[in-house]
Order: C-alpha cells, then structure tokens, then sequence
C-alpha cells in the first residue's frame, strides 16, 4: 500500500477483500499479494519508490488504446496480467512522460 501510494479502499479493491481483512492483516493467504509484493519488490529496487509512486497514477507513453490505462486502473480491474506487463514495461524502459 506506502510503496504505491495506494489508498486502503484501492488496495482493497485490487485484492479483492474486505477492509477488516486489511486492518487484522489476514491477506497472508491471498496469493495475488505475493505475486503484487514480488513485482513492486523487483521494479523499487530498480527505479526507486518515489518513481513508483508517480508511475502508477501516469498513463503509458506507449502504444495507444487499450495501453494506455494507467498500471492503477489494472490494479483495480484486478488485471494482474496487464499490470505485470506494465512493471516489466517500467523495469524495462524506465519511466517515461510525455510532452503535453
């Protein structure tokens, strides 16, 4: 949640659970948190928490469509795919703004 910035309604809203979940720290058995955690884990190591933070509220530069949801906007789909390719899109490229 601190590492993305997410609020506890969006972080709940991408796990699927329900806010006492959140509170009594119950996620333990939810196997979309290890995989979020690991993904979030790899890609602040390489670009930093702050870069996160900004990067998952920013719209892709890349392609067009369908790409260019915002990695939130997949978390709260719960399009854990998308969202995987997005970090690897970060990791990859790095952070990328476009000129308004």
């Amino acid at each position: 949640m601190d590492l993305l910035g997410l609020s506890e309604e969006e972080l709940c809203t991408a796990l699927a659970a329900d806010p006492l979940e959140l509170l009594s720290d119950q996620l333990d058995h939810r196997p979309e948190l290890g995989i979020l955690l690991d993904l979030v884990s790899e890609a602040e190591a390489e670009v930093g928490a702050v870069v996160l933070r900004r990067w998952v509220r920013t719209r892709s530069p890349a392609g067009g469509g369908r790409d260019r949801v915002r990695p939130l906007d997949a978390l709260l789909a719960r399009d854990f795919a998308r969202f995987e390719d997005q970090v690897a899109e970060l990791r990859g490229r790095g952070f990328v703004l476009l000129g308004g």
